[in-house]
Parts: structure tokens; C-alpha cells; sequence
């Protein structure tokens, strides 16, 4: 018997195990290479092939803001930088990467500020930092008048003061266009200690009220502006739907806001790569509170902020007690500033990176932002959280350009002189009026909606006159108007003699009642379609009963049966 005709045929298994220990070990090597560079690449959310292959050109800026809004035609149409593209720094080409750079890595240029110390009704203790555009070599004034130069708030992010490096690219930019900055720094940072029970936090807004109310009365003839960045773009969003019109600012912007508290809380213990910032985030606070541990360790359990190894629990053993909230929910939905984002009446420019890895873009509020009309809302593809390094060698922010260009043309715009109309329509009804002051009217206003309103009623008087959030007269928003409507508008904004006629107030312009009677006429062939199509169901069958009832009433001929 053949030895050969004996043995079993190999496996293919065998063969290709046999096959694969023919390869030499460095081409495994080199392919575990590939495969590493691969995992990495999507891992860390690198993006340079990409711009690579479009040339480095970037992508354009997507805008979001309310069709015919006044902001947009007035201001944000002429802003060269929101209507560009913003292409990221090559070797930076990852939202972690840039991120990291600006954190870790990037130099803060020099910037000496001078320190103001605010002190708050509670005792708390407030450092200003201040920037002048005298102090900045470069920085000139484009107001002869040192008394109305205007001047920008600045509201820093999460544990963040005025020497981070973002902070000091915003102020010395903004300082060399001839502007003023103070950077409002948040209890306890700066390097100033902690002298009440009050600690800073996210929904938290007293301090930037108080603060800008101090440099409006203090700078009553200087524009103000305002920037809030990461945590403090959401502080001074919120801010500004509290406050609505009456906030002193005239224009805002918010960089990477999180919006949403409770979205980003849960988007960052989504992945790996959102865990480790939230352990260097939670890192940060801790060391916060290691700097007023003889406050903290009073009022909260210290053991457990000691402990915590995330942003969630620091926020349960402290931020939550300190605020005195019930539950970290509770603290995170109230606290954050898509709840007010429909009562902004000041002009505000929002920036906002898709990449952002710390807060979500499933937290951006575009429809609130597309109905507003005071806001315009701008989207990037990359940028990272706050970074936005652009060119080669990455010294400088694409949102300072932005922010920068934007309040310019907001300073040159009609828009600026937003708190004079207001303060015209406050004086427009006098104390001495002979209108009765008890006795509520009828507005119809031009949204057909109607409305009880008062001669002591300066909010409803605003509100009849408002366009986009912003105050306006009829004048300006109805180019149609008669002549005679013309003036009684004029009289109502400068009365000649104080006193107002009760017509001037409930008048309906003729455009509302085109509106009303368009609504009925719509309303009836929407009724008249309704009834077309749910009866038509109902005439087959019966169409159908009624001609086999008239067949049967016939009589056929016999002829025609003989056939």
C-alpha cells in the first residue's frame, strides 16, 4: 500500500497559516503601522486629507439668522469675514489637536491690563481687568472723545481669566481698533480670593448685570459690547433674555456656547475621547476649589468635591449646593441660556465650531436663532472649542476677526443708536397726559393679535413699534403709510404739546385689515376644500345606488331581449 495514498489532504487552514508564516515580519510590521495611523486619523477626528485635497481653502461659514432681518442687511451683510471661509492651521487639522494647542501649548501675546476691584452688594469680591487702547502699542482711538470710545465686556469661560490666551488675542485685538476691553474675571480667578459664601456658576448672571450697569454708569456717553466665551457665552446669553431691552449692551457675541447644559453634560460621557476632557475640565474645578478650600470645605461636603472625577459630580457635591438646586438636572435646565434665546433684543452674533468636542452641535439652537431676529447665528465646519488657529504659523483666532469686524459694523450701523429710540419712547408718554392713566385700550396690532395696552404702559408702547426685537418707529418699518399716518407717528415719537390723542394709540393701520379679510378668505376655501374631500368618499357608493335604482325602473324592449 503507497505510504502517499495514505496521508490525509491539508486543511486550507493549514495551507494559509503556512502562507502567512512566508511574509516577513516587517511587512506586519508596517501594515499594523497603516492600520494604526488609520484608527487614529478617525479616532482623533483628523481632517488634513480633506482640506488637502480642496486646497487648503476651508469651508464656508454657514449663516443663520431670520429672513429680512435687520441685522443681517444692516450689519452682518457687510462683515467680509462671516461671508468667507475659515480654513484651519494644516498641522492642526483635528478638533482635539487644535484644542489642545490652544489650552496647553499656544503663547499668550502680552497684554498689561490695569486692575479695577468691583465689590458686589454681597460681599463677594470682582477683579476687572482693564486694557486701554492707549496702552497698546499701535492702538489708536478713532473717537476724539476718551468719554465715548467704546467699550467691550469680556466674559471668560469655565475657570478661565483674563490671562488665558484666547482672552488676551480678543482683548489686544480689539484694543488696537481703537476700543477699550475689561475683562470680567469670575469670583474667586484672577487672583482674588473668595469673600462671601457666593460662588460663580454657569446660570449664573447677578455679577454680569451688576458689572455692566457699574460701566454704564460710570461711561454713560461709551458704546458697550460684550463677549462671552464657552461657559460665559452661555452666561451672557441668558443674561440677555432676563434682561431683554433693558440691558445697557448694544451689541453681544458668544463663542462655543454650550446652550444647552444638560445636552452637553450628557454628550461628554458619551465617548471616550468626550470622557477625557471632562476629566481635565472636573480636574480644573477641583484645583478651583482647592484655592478656597476654607469657604468650600464650610459650606459643601469636602470630602466629595475632593473626590470627584467627573464636571457632573463636582456639580452634585458643589456647584448644585452652592446655587441651591435641587437635583443636577434641575441646575443644568435652568441654568442654561436656549431658554431665553427668544427674548434677546440686543444684537447678537453666535459662533459656533461643528467639531466643537467639549460642547455638541446637537445642542445648537437654530430655529430659536432663525426666528429671533436680533441674532445671527454662525457655523463653522472645524475649529475646535474656542481655538479657530489660522495660518501657517498659528498666531492668530479666526473668531477674534470675526467678532471684531462684526462689532464695527454694528458701531457704523443704524442699529447702534438702539438705547437712544428707547429712551425717546420712554418720554413719549409724559406723566402729564391727559389720556386717562387707569383705563386700558385696545391695540390691534399688525400681527392681528390683540392686545390691552395703557398710557403708563411703556413695554406694550415699545412692543406696537418693534421690528426684529428692535425698537423702531412705524416711519421706518411701513414704508406704505399714508401722509396722515406719517404724522400722527411723528407726533406720537416728539409730542409738540404733550399731549397725545387716544387715536394715535388704537389706530389699526388699512394693512392690518387686508390682513384680517385675507385670513377669512383663506379660512373659507380652506373649509370649502375640507368638505370637497372628505365627502367624496361618499358620492361613489351613493352615485352608484341611485343609477342601479334608475336601471331598474327602465323596461327593455323585446327585441333587444330576443337578440
Amino acid at each position: 500500500m503507497d505510504v502517499n495514498a495514505c496521508q490525509l489532504p491539508l486543511s486550507p487552514y493549514s495551507l494559509f497559516l503556512k502562507a502567512l508564516s512566508l511574509v516577513p515580519i516587517h511587512h506586519y510590521l508596517c501594515c499594523l503601522f497603516l492600520l494604526s495611523l488609520i484608527f487614529l486619523y478617525n479616532f482623533l477626528e483628523f481632517h488634513f486629507l480633506a482640506d488637502f485635497l480642496s486646497g487648503f481653502r476651508g469651508d464656508p461659514v454657514s449663516l443663520t439668522y431670520r429672513p429680512g432681518s435687520r441685522l443681517y442687511q444692516s450689519v452682518a451683510a457687510k462683515c467680509r469675514v462671516l461671508h468667507g471661509r475659515y480654513s484651519p492651521t494644516p498641522w492642526l487639522s483635528s478638533p482635539h489637536l487644535i484644542t489642545a494647542y490652544l489650552s496647553k501649548i499656544a503663547k499668550a501675546p502680552d497684554a498689561t491690563y490695569r486692575r479695577e476691584i468691583f465689590r458686589a452688594s454681597d460681599g463677594g469680591t470682582i477683579a476687572l481687568d482693564w486694557l486701554m487702547h492707549s496702552d497698546v502699542k499701535g492702538g489708536v482711538s478713532s473717537v476724539n472723545d476718551a468719554e465715548k470710545t467704546p467699550i467691550t465686556v469680556v466674559v471668560p469661560g469655565l475657570t478661565s481669566d483674563s490671562a488665558s490666551a484666547y482672552i488676551k488675542h480678543l482683548a489686544l485685538r480689539i484694543a488696537k481698533g481703537g476700543w477699550n476691553v475689561v475683562v470680567c474675571n469670575h469670583r474667586g480667578l484672577g487672583g482674588v480670593s473668595i469673600t462671601s459664601d457666593c460662588f460663580y456658576n454657569g446660570g449664573w448672571t447677578e455679577d454680569i448685570r451688576k458689572i455692566i450697569d457699574h460701566i454704564s454708569g460710570r461711561f454713560p456717553e461709551a458704546p458697550l459690547y460684550a463677549v462671552g466665551a464657552s461657559l460665559g457665552a452661555n452666561m451672557l446669553v441668558k443674561y440677555l433674555g432676563e434682561d431683554g431691552d433693558k440691558s445697557p449692551l448694544i451689541g453681544a457675541a458668544a463663542v462655543c456656547s454650550p446652550w444647552d447644559l444638560l445636552m452637553c453634560d450628557r454628550y461628554i460621557n458619551r465617548m471616550p475621547v468626550q470622557k477625557f476632557y471632562d476629566r481635565v475640565l472636573a480636574g480644573g474645578l477641583k484645583a478651583y476649589a482647592q484655592l478656597h478650600q476654607s469657604t468650600m470645605s464650610r459650606l459643601t461636603n469636602w470630602d466629595s468635591v475632593t473626590k470627584a472625577r467627573s464636571i457632573r459630580d463636582f456639580d452634585s457635591h458643589a456647584t448644585r449646593i452652592l446655587a441651591k438646586f435641587e437635583t443636577v438636572d434641575a441646575f443644568y435646565r435652568r441654568s442654561s441660556c436656549v431658554n431665553f434665546i427668544c427674548n434677546v433684543s440686543v444684537p447678537l452674533l453666535g459662533i459656533s465650531a461643528l467639531d466643537d468636542p467639549v460642547c455638541t452641535k446637537e445642542a445648537i439652537p437654530w430655529d430659536e436663532c432663525r426666528t429671533n431676529g436680533n441674532i445671527i447665528l454662525a457655523t463653522t465646519k472645524h475649529g475646535g472649542h474656542l481655538a479657530y488657529h489660522e495660518g501657517i504659523t498659528a498666531n492668530s483666532l479666526w473668531w477674534v476677526r470675526a467678532v471684531d469686524e462684526f462689532f464695527h459694523a454694528l458701531d457704523c450701523s443704524p442699529l447702534r443708536n438702539r438705547l437712544k429710540k428707547m429712551d425717546s419712547l420712554r418720554v413719549a408718554v409724559p406723566q402729564g397726559s391727559s389720556i386717562d392713566q387707569q383705563g386700558p385700550y385696545l391695540s390691534v396690532t399688525k400681527d392681528a393679535m390683540v392686545a390691552a395696552v395703557s398710557s403708563c404702559g411703556e413695554e406694550n408702547l415699545e412692543e406696537d413699534i418693534k421690528e426684529d426685537g428692535i425698537p423702531t418707529s412705524k416711519t421706518s418699518k411701513n414704508n406704505d403709510m399714508t401722509p396722515d399716518e406719517a404724522q400722527s407717528e411723528t407726533e406720537l415719537k416728539e409730542p409738540s404739546n404733550g399731549n397725545l390723542k387716544l387715536k394715535d394709540l388704537i389706530f389699526p393701520d388699512e394693512r392690518t385689515l387686508d390682513q384680517l379679510s385675507r385670513h377669512c378668505r383663506n379660512s373659507f376655501w380652506l373649509g370649502a376644500y375640507i368638505a370637497l374631500v372628505t365627502t367624496l368618499p361618499l358620492l361613489g357608493p351613493s352615485l352608484t345606488v341611485f343609477l342601479q335604482q334608475k336601471m331598474r325602473k327602465l323596461r327593455i324592449p323585446n327585441f333587444l331581449l330576443k337578440k
